[in-house]
């Protein structure tokens, strides 16, 4: 089999685990959104921001640049004892430095306040409430941390199922929380909305318990130890040097989106979280997944030289990606107040807060497309080992969204920060794609922007029969919720069937070829 028919069905599994894990968080936000009002879930949002973008720094981040290809060239060069022998080391590295940084987060919890959240200061029991709860969720950095690192070692060996599902089990312990832990946070004294921070902690340990067995019988579960002096650390923490300052660009742009967004009217936060959430659906499906799937083998490609076959796998990974995130972005779009009607709108979550949301989320679904795409090419980085390019282009996502954000927040409130947001991703995509041509000679992108207007053309036409249809139903009554969603299940199916009709009649070969796949893998389960 292929590499790139390798990758694309173990990207199909870890879609299906995201998919999963993503559905689970859109219910979760939708327990939220109906339990607790949003001048609340302001502080919850802000609060679970700072371990969670930590997270993707010191967890994510640093495996999946750092640990991950290194990993792969011992494993592929010098065989599973040396690699194991690797595995012990940098993860006792990581361990240290997650464990620091949990420290450091509780103890510093008044000051992150400030640097996020400086708007609150003028609320006190606000500023209070945000202090509390950072402190309590900054633990979940060292679960979800050591999960990725988990996670990490078994997509190298080539398991990816259990991996991609993992992660649905924090959205698990956060949705039953509220329903389990509400009375106990009462009778404790302490505030409603700290069953949360208490359900993302259960989530996270189990996320991370439930991979344990899978490394134990790979042989692949060795005893932490520290050694700096390691060559193999040294040259994973030298990766992970401009990694981090580049996902430091990415937490200083975080970091200044809740700021901006805390002197803002009451609500801002959460209306731009919910959004956020509701795109991460197209893009964690496939986008993340097509990426977790391809390091591995582009990191093993890069280490034999194949270069022809790395490009190769590359193209076909950025079709791929376009092939799903274009029709997101239009789909979500044309359906921004459905979508948030029908997942958000019910309890206190009211028709005033559905619709600022939904001008969030229209204005962030715009970008999914350029997300997706970078979320595909930056792996093309790690596998060449250049992290320093893309902390280039971070640098610049950063100065662009800061520019917009400036421009337009007084206008548009949050919804400017949603516009910086995706316009800053198309400028990174960008200069991504120019300065990855260092490494690669030609990316072939003439092939790729007439197979991006083929998609582009289908989804356009999907989007003009969404608009039409969505505009025959009122989406504001949650008295009617049971047609609501019927109706929004039928708009819906419209559009995907308009979407495969037009990508038919304008030659989308990418869905084609995909659909054959997907025949044939039936054929053989039959």
């Amino acid at each position: 089999m292929s590499e790139t028919r390798v990758v694309a069905r173990r990207a199909g599994l870890v879609a299906l685990g995201t998919l999963a894990s993503r559905v689970l968080g859109m219910a979760r936000e939708s327990v939220v959104a109906a339990i607790f009002p949003v001048a609340v879930t302001d502080v919850f949002w802000i609060a679970y921001t700072i371990p969670n973008t930590l997270r993707m720094l010191l967890g994510e981040g640093a495996v999946a640049n750092a640990f991950v290809p290194v990993f792969a060239d011992v494993q592929n060069k010098r065989g599973e004892a040396e690699s194991r022998q690797f595995l012990a080391r940098f993860g006792g590295t990581l361990l240290l430095l997650l464990s620091l940084a949990c420290i450091v987060g509780m103890l510093g919890a008044r000051l992150f306040g400030w640097a996020y959240a400086g708007g609150f200061a003028s609320e006190p029991q606000r500023f209070e409430l945000l202090v509390w709860l950072i402190r309590w969720l900054f633990p979940f950095l060292l679960l979800a941390g050591l999960a990725a690192l988990a996670t990490g070692v078994l997509n190298v060996l080539g398991r990816f199922t259990l991996p991609a599902f993992a992660p649905a089990l924090f959205n698990v312990g956060m949705i039953a929380a509220p329903f389990t832990l509400l009375h106990v946070c009462s009778e404790l004294g302490l505030p409603p909305i700290a069953s949360l921070a208490f359900g993302a902690l259960a989530g996270g340990l189990l996320a991370l318990l439930v991979l344990l067995p899978s490394l134990k019988g790979l042989g692949m579960l060795p005893m932490p130890r520290l050694a700096f002096g390691d060559p193999d650390v040294r040259r994973a923490l030298g990766l992970m040097g401009p990694m981090v300052l580049g996902m430091g660009v990415y937490q200083l742009n975080m970091l200044l989106s809740r700021l901006f967004t805390s002197f803002l009217p009451v609500g801002s936060q959460s209306y731009l979280s919910y959004g956020m959430r509701v795109v991460e659906i197209p893009q964690g499906m496939f986008a993340l997944a097509l990426a977790s799937a391809a390091l591995p083998a582009l990191a093993r490609l890069r280490s034999q030289g194949k270069t022809a076959e790395l490009l190769k796998l590359f193209q076909a990974s950025l079709k791929l990606s376009l092939l799903v995130a274009l029709p997101a972005s239009i789909a979500l779009y044309a359906l921004a107040e459905p979508t948030c009607a029908v997942l958000l709108g019910r309890g206190m979550f009211r028709a005033h807060d559905v619709s600022e949301t939904a001008r969030s989320l229209g204005m962030q679904a715009l970008g999914v497309w350029a997300v997706a795409c970078v979320r595909s090419v930056v792996p093309m980085f790690a596998a060449h080992q250049d992290t320093r390019t893309p902390v280039r282009a971070s640098a610049a996502n950063l100065v662009v969204f800061l520019g917009l954000s400036a421009l337009l927040m007084g206008p548009l409130d949050h919804v400017a920060l949603a516009i910086a947001n995706s316009v800053a991703a198309m400028v990174q995509l960008g200069l991504l794609l120019f300065w990855l041509r260092k490494h690669t000679g030609p990316l072939g992108l003439k092939a790729l922007l007439a197979s991006t207007a083929r998609i582009a053309a289908a989804s356009l036409a999907m989007g003009a029969v969404l608009l039409l249809l969505a505009a025959q139903f009122d989406w504001n009554q949650p008295s009617r919720e049971l047609t609501r969603l019927v109706w929004f299940v039928g708009v819906g199916s419209a559009g995907v069937l308009t979407f495969l009709v037009s990508a038919r009649l304008f030659g989308v070969s990418e869905l084609v070829d995909l659909t054959r796949a997907v025949r044939r893998r039936m054929n053989r389960a039959t």
